[in-house]
């Protein structure tokens, strides 16, 4: 897949204000566009290789971002900007390697920081003022920004000016107003940088000048004009895991076309407590939306008997879903088109900006896709979309917050929380810690500062006492974190007596637990979930 196939398939900035995003690899390059749509301006992330100048004058910006990057502009080879973006009398803003890059490209030069690079927290003086600094920072202000650079500038093209220096930076924010051309060797984008998204702000209404239109209302309007569209009077059907993508996913389509859509929901008896009652009762008697709800529980449990390795379990579990799905999709017949909670992170993830392939650290949490032998055209509906941008979504159209506001789930279920062979005596045990778990997460007003929380039972039993007998049962483990975008993650810091009550609940209520510990790992090293 190539960058021009999603800029064919992604035609919802033809009526809106958008701004481009050309990405030199950096890791944060998703979060300069969250903070982009965050303001109410539509934008894309293009890989910087991938892109030839016709389509750059066919999307027609308002605006144009140079991401960071992790190369050298010294290295041969080293990434360049198509020179069209400095001719085309659009506003430009360079961010650390993109500042660089302009500063080499528009006759400027900079230099090895020969161990005077700057990583972390660091401190821009403010020395000048223009139109990115409006009513965000003062003249003579000291500002706290987030630097990770070894490379600095140190000759600034004709035309710029110095507005902002660093200790390891003296050209850290640099412009040139009468070509709209400015850039910032820090991160604005992240939020060690306090006024980043301000500054972002400034860039696409006050200088690319931008009304800021791109929201979830009119959005949702133009995706049913839309789905309308590409399905007619076709059929679609719709995998639903009963998480808050497919989920939205299903009652955007069924607002668009009704009864043409119908829902398959396969319990692989991985779930958690009451979860496939929810999503039953949720879609068949809420919504009344056609659902096939298919118990495949015993069938999953039998594939994956005596299975420990994880990854053998994902695909286990992946081609049951498949084979499943497909008998419950031919049960409706005549189907047209299959249904998928794709997202923005997932279409830009499928592109390496070098065009290469990134190691596999695990399979996809998401199970199934769209079997040859079904041969069904896809709707993605959300293929535009950011995370917070789904849930917002879910809220234009009604649907119940506590179901927006729910924590991801892994498509194979408790099967990944669950290191080792799956019985379903070991289900029934992660279930019902999982419960008291999220009950007390719940109860003390901490569930929507946590990103994901989650018990995972380990296969490691430990001796006990309770009462006069000895026990000798599993260890049970508890994961939270907080995060914007589930790619970087840091522990949930509980303190003693949240943890202590949770441990005494779990172990007294919960018949083959003896023992509890916290996972304090962040993202990286660790992941998220445990397998």
């Amino acid at each position: 897949m190539t960058i021009t196939d999603n800029i064919q398939d992604i035609d919802v900035y033809a009526g809106h204000e958008h701004i481009l995003i050309l990405d030199f690899g950096s890791q944060v390059t998703q979060l300069i566009a969250r903070r982009i749509r965050e303001s109410g301006v539509y934008c894309e992330i293009w890989p910087f290789n991938d892109v030839s100048d016709e389509q750059i004058k066919a999307y027609n910006p308002k605006g144009i971002i140079l991401s960071g990057g992790p190369c050298s502009v010294g290295d041969k080879d080293s990434p360049r900007a198509p020179e069209l973006i400095f001719k085309l009398g659009v506003p430009v803003f360079g961010i650390c390697y993109g500042q660089q890059i302009m500063v080499e490209q528009l006759g400027g030069s900079v230099v090895s920081g020969n161990g005077n690079g700057e990583f972390g927290r660091a401190y821009v003086d403010v020395i000048g003022q223009n139109a990115l600094f409006d009513g965000v920072w003062n003249n003579g202000a000291h500002e706290q920004v987030w630097m990770s650079h070894g490379d600095h500038v140190s000759a600034l093209p004709d035309g710029f000016e110095v507005v902002g220096i660093s200790e390891g930076a003296p050209f850290a924010v640099i412009a040139d107003e009468s070509r709209k051309f400015y850039a910032v060797q820090f991160h604005p984008e992240v939020v060690h940088t306090p006024h980043g998204a301000s500054l972002y702000r400034n860039f696409t209404h006050n200088v690319c000048g931008c009304k800021g239109d791109w929201t979830m209302n009119a959005f949702k309007d133009e995706a049913i004009a839309k789905i309308r569209k590409q399905v007619g009077s076709g059929k679609v059907i719709c995998g639903l895991s009963g998480g808050v993508d497919s989920s939205v996913t299903a009652v955007l389509l069924h607002e668009a076309i009704g009864d043409q859509l119908t829902c398959i929901y396969v319990d692989t008896g991985m779930m958690r407590t009451g979860e496939s009652e929810q999503v039953v009762s949720m879609f068949r008697d809420h919504y009344n939306i056609p659902l096939i709800h298919e118990d495949a529980s015993k069938l999953f449990l039998n594939g994956l008997d005596g299975v420990s390795d994880p990854e053998t379990k994902r695909k286990i579990i992946g081609g049951l879903f498949i084979d499943v799905f497909d008998k419950c999709a031919k049960r409706v017949g005549g189907a047209d088109f299959l249904a998928q909670g794709t997202l923005y992170p997932d279409v830009i993830e499928s592109i390496s900006f070098t065009g290469g392939t990134s190691v596999t650290i695990k399979s996809h949490h998401n199970v199934g896709g769209l079997p040859e032998t079904m041969d069904l055209k896809l709707v993605e509906p959300l293929r535009e979309l950011f995370k917070d941008e789904v849930r917002n979504l879910g809220r234009s159209l009604g649907m119940p917050e506590e179901f927006i506001k729910r924590h991801p789930f892994p498509g194979p279920g408790l099967a990944i929380r669950i290191p080792g062979e799956i019985t379903e005596e070991k289900l029934e045990i992660l279930r019902k810690a999982d419960v008291i778990y999220l009950e007390e997460i719940k109860n003390a007003g901490l569930y929507d500062a946590i990103w994901q929380a989650f018990a995972v039972l380990l296969p490691v039993r430990t001796v006990g006492v309770m009462g006069d007998n000895r026990t000798y049962d599993y260890v049970c483990a508890l994961r939270a974190v907080t995060s914007t975008d589930g790619m970087t993650a840091d522990y949930y810091p509980f303190n003693h007596q949240f943890l202590g009550r949770v441990s005494t609940r779990i172990i007294n209520e919960v018949k083959g637990i003896n023992r509890v510990v916290y996972d304090i790992t962040s993202k990286p090293p660790g992941t998220i979930e445990w397998e």
